[in-house]
């Protein structure tokens, strides 16, 4: 008999049809009532067992854990807590699980740590949580390439291994093929990467922007969504060494514009989940009540998990200028009470704590900001004209603040102009015989052009109400940690 998937058993409740399972047994009470799960849906099916009909041998191989074959009947739950069951006239053990070790792992149905978890990523898919989050980790990057093909962009596959440093930070993977203990070296005794495999040093990219930006200038709308690596020694709870990014590009866009698509983009995904992720999100909004029930008042979430997701799609995003975020927060209470606890100063950028009140107390909405210093932005950021009563110069830069998470995407519109991009990498001290192509672009019909970058695993973050961003990859990758 062909396998019939949960979700679609719990979907179409087809009482009296003969139907076959497959999945694991999440508990088995009783010797009768096994609860199973597939992975198709964070519910279970119950199959309640007839002893008449089922050997007592078979039985004693069904435990947590198990993977099973289960055929019978559809019929009308007798229990609370599900409308339908099945009732076993046949089962099969596919894979046994040994009670013992189970009880040593993430497997076993009871309350686990998150260092535990992550310590077996290759268990913790079985688990409700992480179920939940990969699920809804396949809906977003569905939803995000459904976007841009619904809206005429060009999917576009930039390199891995790259020879610029997109980003100008200098924390990036080598990648070579040279022996460690004895690579070729020059006169000076420094290493010839000219004996390389490239021909040249090479790293892990930062980022498919400048690559993305080329083909934007042939093909108008691109995006790309790849993984992206940085060699930052970091173990915060933000960072990964990698993760993946989605970077569009816009020909013939100014700064208004990408804030258009941002804003748009975002509502879009952020809907879809809602829409096809309700179960998923349902527990995770639980699991989130439950955990902010035994902290502190003040590391409580301000809003619950849907109740952020519903604060993005019902509310336009606020617009505002980095210089007029500044003065709405050195007039602000927390400012006034010292409660901050990084500087608020016009040249400083703005910490989370900032973009938060800003988001969940003065605006209650999502905010964009733009025009920032051009002092901590990137180099192909567009410099704006001199405004009258903002301090120093500032590039055509912009930020979309979440409640609960502060920083979503940074973006800008790309410095077009060809003199001012070539002085700018010049102040950046960037090799200009590393980006010679990129400068070349803007003599060859240059155009302005805008685009912006998300954090993939930032958005699950999100939108799953997870903490810590290594609960939202399969494998992270982190200072001292590459297992599995």
């Amino acid at each position: 008999m062909k396998r019939t998937e949960i979700k679609q058993l719990l979907a179409e409740e087809k009482i009296g049809a003969e139907v076959n399972v497959k999945g694991w047994v999440k508990a088995f009470r009783s010797n009768r009532f096994i609860q199973i799960n597939d992975g198709s849906t964070i519910k279970n099916i119950q199959a309640v067992v007839d002893f008449e009909k089922i050997d007592e041998s078979v039985l004693s191989k069904v435990s947590t854990a198990a993977a099973v074959s289960v055929t019978g009947n559809v019929v009308a739950s007798q229990g609370s807590g599900q409308s339908i069951e099945i009732e076993v006239s046949a089962i099969e053990v596919l894979g046994e699980a040994n009670p013992d070790e189970v009880s040593k792992t993430v497997m076993q149905p009871k309350k686990h740590s998150m260092e535990f978890l992550r310590e077996q990523a290759h268990l913790r898919f079985r688990t409700n949580t992480f179920g939940a989050v990969f699920r809804i980790r396949h809906a977003v990057a569905y939803a995000i390439h459904k976007y841009f093909n619904d809206n005429g962009y060009y999917y576009i596959h930039t390199p891995i291994v790259t020879g610029s440093d997109a980003e100008g930070a200098g924390e990036m993977f080598r990648v070579s093929t040279l022996d460690p203990k004895n690579p070729p070296l020059k006169d000076d005794g420094s290493v010839n990467w000219e004996e390389d495999f490239f021909g040249k040093e090479t790293n892990l990219t930062v980022s498919g922007q400048l690559e993305a930006e080329l083909a934007a200038l042939a093909l108008s709308k691109v995006y790309t969504f790849g993984p992206t690596f940085r060699a930052e020694n970091s173990n915060t709870a933000r960072h990964l060494a990698e993760f993946w990014m989605i970077e569009p590009e816009v020909a013939f866009a100014d700064i208004v514009d990408n804030m258009d698509l941002a804003e748009d983009f975002l509502t879009y995904v952020v809907k879809y989940i809602m829409e096809n992720n309700a179960d998923d999100l349902e527990f995770l909004n639980e699991r989130e009540v439950k955990e902010d029930s035994t902290k502190p008042q003040a590391e409580r979430n301000e809003m619950p998990l849907i109740e952020r997701l519903k604060f993005v799609v019902e509310n336009n995003f606020e617009r505002i200028t980095y210089t007029e975020a500044i003065n709405i927060l050195l007039n602000s209470k927390p400012y006034k009470k010292n409660k901050f606890k990084f500087p608020v100063e016009w040249g400083s950028d703005l910490q989370s704590e900032h973009e938060r009140f800003l988001v969940e107390k003065h605006f209650n909405k999502p905010v964009i900001i733009t025009d920032y210093p051009a002092s901590f932005k990137a180099f192909y950021m567009r410099l704006n004209e001199k405004k009258d009563g903002v301090p120093g110069d500032t590039v055509a830069a912009m930020d979309i603040l979440f409640p609960g998470i502060g920083e979503i995407i940074g973006g800008s519109q790309r410095e077009e102009r060809y003199d001012v991009l070539k002085q700018k990498i010049a102040e950046f001290n960037i090799p200009e015989e590393e980006l010679w192509w990129y400068l070349e672009t803007r003599k060859f019909g240059t155009v302005p052009h805008a685009g912006f970058g998300l954090g993939f695993e930032r958005m699950v973050m999100f939108v799953t109400g997870m903490t810590n961003i290594r609960d939202v990859i399969p494998f992270p990758r982190t200072p001292k940690k590459a297992e599995f």
